[in-house]
């Protein structure tokens, strides 16, 4: 397997397409061994997609992108702005606060960070706004999409590792919240220093709030309906993708009435590209798993681990760190598929829950969106910004560090995340 990973990291430095640098690499691992059948390369690229659970990735991929072809957008926008104008900081936190509005709608912090900053990007600059300050409260910001369901990271980490995917949707609430309140504050405190001032000084009447709340109801409601489907026994993972394709075309078309024929074909365009490419990655990476898997990495990780410490908590540190360094150079989607099979039976043998390592393993493997050398949400923002991306990574170490305590928090106290996982579905 050194072979195999000196080669994948090779292919990436050279900046090949991350799918094809899995299946090249994990190609040559059945090269050193001829005795293995020809065969098995093909069959493990066919199989490694006939996963029934793996059809919530692309429904849920089509889903998101029909919400934001829907109009909705602009009223969490709206809403965003009545609930956090005058909090210091102005537009800052009301970026923070849509993004946590759009966790349910969006599922992707790139496509999230991308809309954003288009959205917001010109009229920071415009408030005085520096742009690394602006690129790093928007791409920070975008952190939040993917731990409130329906996140893809939490499908595939669940579908691979064999952990319920309602379980994991119900676990990011809380840590989302958590993540909201530090950014949140972390604004709060450098738009001071900075005379960043809030977005509105008068405070909003009832009716501006009501008629807000109103306009982001049905995106606000989005999760929850998802939530109940499973609870109740009403969906499987797989079908819920479906409810959540025919409730954002119902809501564009009949509620806001803003999905027309041009915005359906744009939608559906885009989500042939964003399935093509996840799913082609996923079925690449059988190849190199199966290599994984014969030279037993997992297990010669894991006693190295242990034999290092057997602490639940330094062991999940090692975990964190593996996972950040990794996660400068190789993409979220592809640390989940990869290592999901490596670390997760480590972690269970130490007791720890895979809802509450599930939640820490995808908040990590995301965070590499956005640090530089290859982080492609920091690089969404930064090209349409025009910001450098030593401004971006100077000014936005305030976000790193309030992203760090609250992962932190998250790995010594698991009630956090289990909380709400085990009031909805029942103890684990």
């Amino acid at each position: 397997m050194l072979l195999v990973a000196i080669a994948f990291a090779v292919f990436i430095l050279m900046g090949m397409p991350v799918a094809f640098a899995i299946g090249i690499s994990g190609a040559l691992f059945f090269l050193q061994h001829p005795e293995l059948p020809s065969t098995i390369p093909i069959q493990l690229t066919v199989t490694q997609t006939q996963n029934f659970a793996l059809l919530a990735v692309p429904l849920f991929i089509m889903a998101g992108n029909f919400m934001n072809k829907t109009g909705i957008t602009e009223q969490l926008l709206n809403l965003a702005a009545v609930l956090t104008g005058r909090l210091r900081g102005g537009i800052a936190q009301v970026s923070i606060a849509l993004a946590a509005l759009m966790g349910g709608v969006s599922g992707s912090c790139i496509a999230d960070a991308a809309m954003q900053t288009r959205m917001l990007g010109d009229q920071m600059l415009k408030r005085g706004f520096s742009k690394g300050y602006a690129a790093g409260v928007l791409s920070f910001g975008s952190l939040l999409t993917p731990i409130i369901p329906p996140g893809i990271g939490f499908i595939l980490y669940g579908t691979v590792g064999q952990v319920s995917i309602g379980r994991l949707f119900a676990a990011g609430f809380l840590p989302a919240l958590l993540l909201w309140a530090a950014l949140a504050f972390t604004i709060g405190v450098t738009a001071k220093r900075r005379g960043y001032q809030p977005e509105r000084t008068a405070r909003p009447s009832i009716r501006e709030v009501g008629s807000a709340i109103s306009g982001g109801i049905w995106a606000l409601l989005f999760p929850v309906f998802l939530l109940l489907g499973l609870r109740m026994g009403v969906f499987t993972p797989s079908e819920i993708g479906a409810f959540a394709v025919i409730y954002a075309v119902t809501i564009g078309v009949v509620i806001y009435r803003k999905l027309n024929a041009a915005g359906f074909a744009e939608a559906l365009e885009g989500s042939l590209v964003d399935v093509g490419a996840v799913m082609f990655l996923i079925a690449l990476s059988g190849i190199f798993g199966y290599g994984i898997v014969f030279e037993r990495v997992p297990e010669v990780i894991s006693e190295s681990m242990l034999d290092l410490t057997r602490n639940v908590h330094l062991v999940m540190l090692l975990i964190v760190l593996f996972i950040l360094v990794a996660g400068c150079f190789i993409d979220g989607t592809v640390l989940i598929i990869m290592l999901t099979p490596i670390f997760l039976p480590l972690v269970r043998d130490l007791g720890v829950d895979p809802v509450h390592f599930g939640l820490v393993f995808v908040l990590v493997a995301t965070i590499g969106n956005f640090t530089p050398p290859v982080g492609a949400a920091m690089y969404a923002v930064c090209s349409i910004l025009k910001c450098r991306i030593g401004d971006y990574t100077r000014e936005s170490l305030p976000f790193l560090l309030a992203v760090s305590v609250v992962t932190l928090a998250l790995i010594f106290i698991p009630e956090v995340v289990l909380l709400v996982p085990d009031w909805i579905f029942g103890p684990s």
